[in-house]
């Protein structure tokens, strides 16, 4: 059973932490899911660039919308993330996509990209997938 487009983004417009960092999920389908994160000054460290972490929050939002796309729970195994260049200003968008699928596991990629399309760090996301219904 996969969860349509709507279910997804209700399922997820639970999740505080994401909106508290101004996460707005823009689509989502099977395996796939794209957010973008509008950056304000709280999003900075003390260099004056966005920290590692709100980049991460943000890739891994993401991840987790396409991971549990397929109306299981899934949770993360093993994550990680490259950054490639610093963000300071604007908007950061999200990109994921599922690379590889059976029953259990999931592998995953999520791009992250400035409003110029320049990579800003690569996250990639190992699920597990629980017998569990996801909590519609």
């Amino acid at each position: 059973m996969h969860l349509s487009e709507d279910e997804l983004k209700q399922l997820f417009h639970n999740d505080h932490y994401a909106r508290l960092s101004n996460i707005e999920l823009l689509t989502a389908a099977t395996g796939r899911a794209t957010a973008k994160m509008t950056l304000h000054p709280h999003h900075l460290n003390a260099l004056k660039t966005v920290q590692g972490g709100a980049i991460f929050t943000l890739a891994d939002f993401t991840f987790a919308v396409a991971c549990n796309s397929h109306g299981t729970m899934a949770v993360a195994l093993d994550v990680s993330i490259a950054f490639m260049k610093a963000a300071t200003t604007g908007t950061l968008w999200a990109e994921a996509r599922e690379i590889s699928k059976n029953f259990k596991v999931g592998l995953y990629l999520v791009d992250v990209k400035d409003d110029a399309g320049d990579l800003v760090a690569q996250f990639q996301g190992m699920a597990y997938r629980k017998k569990d219904k996801l909590p519609l």
